[in-house]
């Protein structure tokens, strides 16, 4: 990263100060991790101040549609409900849902229950039922920028072993999130998240995870949560990359949909759940953008 650019030239990240003032310490640092073998992010993954409160912006409508949602779904609600209350709300406050065509996905939100891992179609014919456990995956794009999270909701009289697979994937989440600071990596917290899911008899699913987030909807890196302490990409400060495992009950092998190649479930039919966070890595430690 560092010698690609003159020292007195204007820094990378855009803030108008030379780069020997700004960024080439920074660079100097990461190149060292690099010769030594490590997985480091490229210029591109590091978000500046500017891009920063422009997705921030963002994930404020993001959090504010989760939230609704969260207050007021309930029993009898099919799921098509959730999509078009989705799409309303997105829309109403500025925002475009970054879900709908994207690559081919026909709706602005995923709706995933019980043994669904992720991507459910909402449907009409989908009707939430005491018992339940879903997942609304949010995702939302304002002037250009994208935020992504998502929340399990527990509906009506939910089986405890249920609830509990609900509430130790959070847990894991957070575990996870801890070991999110500068100069740490990303194996770091796959690791973090795989041993809390561990710990209560469950397992993770390997194939799908996590990415980076904000100028694009997915961009590099993914994001592991089968991973080693000290393996990964190395963390820094201005990336920004979402926290979602997708741990199951029974076994973490997973099948898509062959109909609509998008939805993902269980291969056992067990319980799945996943939970998602949008997090900075800022200069001491992290930020929870969205939620």
């Amino acid at each position: 990263m560092a010698g690609k650019i003159s020292r007195n030239s204007p820094c990378w990240c855009g803030s108008g100060r030379k780069y020997k003032i700004c960024h080439e310490a920074f660079d100097h640092k990461i190149a060292q991790y690099a010769r030594n073998g490590h997985m480091v992010p490229t210029h591109d993954m590091i978000k500046n101040p500017e891009q920063i409160e422009k997705i921030k912006e963002s994930c404020k409508i993001n959090i504010a549609v989760l939230d609704y949602i969260e207050q007021n779904i309930q029993e009898g609600w099919d799921t098509a409900k959730i999509d078009q209350i989705v799409y309303d709300m997105t829309t109403d406050m500025g925002g475009i849902p970054a879900p709908l065509n994207y690559e081919g996905y026909p709706y602005s939100v995923c709706t995933s229950v019980n043994d669904q891992v992720c991507h459910g179609f909402p449907s009409k014919d989908v009707i939430l039922q005491s018992g339940d456990i879903i997942n609304v995956d949010c995702s939302t794009i304002l002037n250009g920028f994208f935020s992504d999270s998502s929340r399990m909701f527990c509906i009506g009289d939910v089986d405890p072993e249920a609830k509990r697979l609900v509430d130790v994937t959070k847990e894991s989440m957070y575990k996870g999130l801890e070991e999110v600071k500068p100069w740490a990596f990303l194996g770091d917290m796959g690791q973090a998240v795989n041993d809390c899911a561990k710990e209560h008899g469950y397992s993770v699913v390997r194939e799908v995870g996590g990415h980076g987030v904000g100028i694009e909807f997915h961009e590099e890196p993914f994001v592991s949560y089968v991973t080693k302490r000290g393996e990964e990409m190395l963390l820094v400060p201005g990336m920004i990359f979402t926290i979602e495992p997708m741990i199951n009950m029974g076994k973490p092998d997973i099948f898509i949909d062959q109909d609509n190649d998008w939805e993902i479930y269980t291969d056992d039919g067990s319980l799945s759940a996943q939970w998602e966070i949008m997090v900075l890595v800022t200069e001491d430690g992290n930020e929870v953008l969205c939620y």
